[in-house]
């Protein structure tokens, strides 16, 4: 498709709300629109499709998204969308409405279903967006480092209150199937102890711990736990409890305020920039991309050609799991 032949696109958000979302709304709006290109908004993610509910964006109505969290069209998930007739037919409405292109916002089942429509002939280009950061193909998502900074100022507090009594503190954070929010913040906040999906640990290991923290002399004992981890953050704090243990355990569980707030520079600038991104590989007659971050810029990948999902840390993050400040 030439750069005249594309007269409208829509744009979507699906999954899980991540913050900078409407950044990239905003971007893809704001960019097509300067290359004359209308623009529609699916509202709910892919459910908006299954129901047929659009609306039209324009410059003025995406002013002041850059700081906002959530989304502006809304998102979430959508079973009806995993049917192949359901698809076909999301596929010959956006035609009929005249919609020859779709940048999806959202994580790797956003992009899977985006890449059905690709494979139904929509010209599609995705904005890697979910605080996780559990994609492959790109280094960091749009929302993840806004979520990491909620969970690193939360554990900070929460590193007061458990040095003022002499506590053990679970804090769980977010991240499915991830370690990369629990590494991140539990590093930045100085924690004592991070468990992840990707390197369970024994019981008895972390008792051991405990107890050299204690003869270090330390009054507090933080632990960054994963919500993928072999334990929920009650069931742990139940087990320190009955053992013999000096520590007296509370936990906390963060959950979806790291999906809110209003997004930090960098999740500003990543959306913008992959959005962007986006609109211009729909231009160039691209389809079934991911604007990727690479190598401190954005690059666009195929997503035909990335490898199934697996572990997106492998041994490079090993090391880091339990940190023992003295």
């Amino acid at each position: 498709m030439r750069h005249s032949d594309l007269r409208a696109i829509g744009v979507l958000c699906s999954g899980g709300d991540a913050p900078g979302m409407n950044a990239g709304v905003r971007a893809v709006t704001r960019a097509a629109i300067y290359r004359g290109i209308d623009v529609w908004g699916v509202l709910d993610g892919y459910n908006g499709l299954v129901e047929q509910r659009t609306e039209k964006l324009t410059a003025r109505s995406v002013s002041g998204l850059l700081q906002r969290g959530g989304s502006l069209i809304g998102s979430g998930r959508c079973d009806a969308f995993l049917d192949g007739a359901v698809r076909e037919a999301c596929v010959a409405y956006l035609r009929e409405q005249g919609i020859e292109g779709l940048v999806v916002l959202g994580g790797d089942g956003s992009l899977e279903g985006a890449m059905q429509l690709h494979r139904l002939g929509l010209p599609v280009a995705v904005v890697p967006a979910t605080i996780d950061n559990d994609m492959l193909g790109t280094e960091i998502t749009v929302g993840a480092d806004t979520a990491v900074n909620t969970a690193m100022e939360a554990i900070d507090r929460l590193n007061e209150t458990a040095s003022a009594h002499s506590r053990a503190m679970i804090v769980e954070v977010m991240g499915r199937h991830c370690g990369y929010l629990a590494i991140q913040a539990g590093i930045a906040a100085g924690a004592e102890l991070i468990l992840t999906p990707e390197r369970p640990v024994e019981l008895g290991s972390i008792f051991e711990q405990m107890a050299e923290a204690v003869a270090q002399g330390k009054n507090r004992f933080v632990i960054v736990l994963a919500e993928g981890a072999q334990w929920h953050a009650s069931e742990l704090t139940q087990l320190i409890n009955y053992a013999d243990n000096p520590y007296d355990a509370r936990f906390t569980i963060l959950g979806y305020i790291q999906r809110g707030g209003s997004p930090s520079r960098f999740d500003r600038i990543l959306a913008t920039r992959m959005g962007v991104a986006a609109v211009e590989a729909l231009l160039d007659g691209q389809s079934g991309v991911l604007a990727a971050w690479q190598r401190n810029g954005v690059e666009l990948i195929s997503g035909d050609e990335l490898p199934p999902r697996a572990d997106p840390w492998g041994a490079s993050m090993a090391h880091v799991h339990r940190i023992t400040a003295v």
